[in-house]
């Protein structure tokens, strides 16, 4: 891989935007076009699923994440003719209807590159090229940043940080074979993926080695179900789908504590359901760890 200075993650080009690392933490939106969606946000009809990508872009977010296909344990796969009828359409009208870039949180190569023809500006592999390889392929082809995550649900380990970077690592080093720019290329530890609740929690206490790997990290730990394990919330408040939503549920206060702990060990990209709490959360943060003084 590239040498690069330690700290020095250079800029990403996404859509009309420019992400410049270390300046601030960006906020990735969440928009699950599914209707069994861990986190209780899953919505199978279109045009609410418009309707709240563009609330996330007016609270705040960065860049919207869309996806057709729940990623929660033990969810049946969706076919691509599926995720397709689910994700183009949101993605051709959001990507007409907000200013902030897009992007499609799929593994299947056909989803990735329908919804990129339709207005998508990245990829978020969550199986980091170990599912569809040439999706490096064709990150590189459109000129687009790739996500790369960590999944260790077909291999689980016991050590599971350096297990989590000799994964990166394989990753970045498929991505850049296939003629992905090194600025183009974001990580993602997988908190949730094949780990257990105590290994997501020692990822989170360990984020800043990831540094050593030289790319942007995002961190995706809104809602999983760690935080519940950790605030021992009841079976109701862990499997109502409305509950994962309301302003008093610990999730929400859970998934703070997690943003800001990983913005102080180094996390450049959030990704959350709750963006308007999460912004906040951002800002705060910036300020004491990044010297970011507030507009």
């Amino acid at each position: 891989m590239p040498e690069r200075k330690s700290g020095d993650l250079g800029s990403t080009s996404c859509g009309n935007s420019i992400f410049h690392w270390g300046q601030r933490t960006y906020v990735m939106g969440v928009v699950n076009v599914s209707p069994d969606s861990f986190s209780g946000d899953g919505i199978a009809d279109a045009e609410q699923a418009i309707a709240r990508g563009k609330q996330l872009a007016s609270e705040g977010a960065d860049i919207i994440d869309v996806g057709g296909e729940s990623t929660r344990p033990g969810s049946t796969p969706v076919s691509s003719d599926e995720e397709l009828r689910r994700v183009v359409p949101v993605v051709e009208r959001l990507a007409n209807e907000v200013s902030v870039p897009l992007s499609v949180d799929t593994y299947k190569l056909e989803v990735a590159r329908r919804a990129l023809n339709a207005g998508a500006n990245m990829i978020n592999d969550i199986w980091g090229l170990q599912k569809e390889p040439t999706l490096a392929d064709l990150a590189a082809e459109k000129g687009m940043p790739i996500v790369l995550m960590s999944n260790q649900r077909d291999s689980h380990c016991r050590d599971i940080v350096p297990a989590v970077i000799s994964d990166l690592k394989r990753a970045i080093k498929q991505a850049l074979a296939a003629g992905v720019p090194w600025e183009s290329i974001i990580i993602d530890p997988g908190i949730g993926f094949g780990k257990t609740q105590e290994q997501n929690l020692e990822i989170l206490r360990r984020l800043e080695e990831l540094k050593i790997l030289g790319r942007p990290t995002l961190l995706g730990s809104s809602r999983k179900s760690f935080i519940g394990w950790v605030l021992d919330l009841s079976p109701e408040q862990r499997l109502n789908k409305v509950a994962f939503v309301q302003p008093g549920d610990h999730r929400l206060e859970g998934t703070a504590a997690t943003v800001a702990i990983g913005i102080a060990k180094g996390v450049d990209i959030v990704r959350v359901h709750d963006v308007r709490e999460m912004a906040l959360v951002c800002r705060m943060s910036d300020a004491v760890v990044r010297g970011v003084q507030a507009n």
